[in-house]
């Protein structure tokens, strides 16, 4: 008897044990969370006078995209997107860069001394690194189209389609899990 009652306790509290290990249901602020967001580290420290074209590109892509965030690499941190100005035409290594893998973007002076627009330049750039590629030829409205926007566009911030596929880059929890293939796109007419 004492045996049959100590079985039923047994069985009642491993119960009780599985009641209280199931998930909660997630409340609806939980629900409502935005996917994880992969944040990239840039390095405009030999962006010379591109600087602030830089730091005005970064702002279009945080306020156009949810998944990635651009940040400014800290002092000693290995950045994810490295700048540099150079005497070349702008051009940037193809991604999605993931955390850990590194790109360049080239903010070539020949672009800025044709007359091109040096945010749409650095915008656009940008974008290569997070694994658009050129659209071309295309429309001012295309970040993507680069040059063939011709030398009056200054437009800087992406279309809904580019905007779309930087989402899906880094919205499907691939973070982390490859690095770009390291094409580069000289963005030459």
């Amino acid at each position: 008897m004492l045996r049959r009652i100590l079985t039923s306790l047994l069985i009642a509290l491993s119960a009780l044990a599985l009641v209280g290990a199931a998930p909660a249901a997630a409340s609806p602020a939980e629900r409502s969370q935005p996917l994880r967001q992969t944040v990239l580290h840039y390095d405009a420290g030999q962006a010379a006078e591109y600087t602030s074209a830089v730091a005005e590109a970064v702002d279009v892509w945080n306020s156009s995209v949810g998944n990635v965030r651009l940040e400014p690499a800290s002092a000693g941190e290995r950045a994810e997107i490295r700048i540099v100005a150079d005497d070349g035409w702008p051009r940037a290594h193809l991604g999605p860069v993931r955390p850990g893998g590194q790109v360049t973007v080239w903010m070539g002076r020949e672009g800025t001394a044709e007359g091109y627009d040096a945010v749409r330049i650095a915008a656009h750039e940008l974008g290569h690194s997070l694994g658009l590629p050129d659209v071309k030829p295309g429309p001012c409205s295309s970040l993507m189209s680069g040059s063939t926007g011709g030398v009056d566009c200054t437009n800087a911030y992406p279309d809904a389609s580019e905007r779309s596929r930087v989402e899906a880059n880094y919205g499907s929890g691939l973070a982390g899990q490859s690095v770009t293939d390291g094409q580069i796109l000289v963005d030459r007419g």
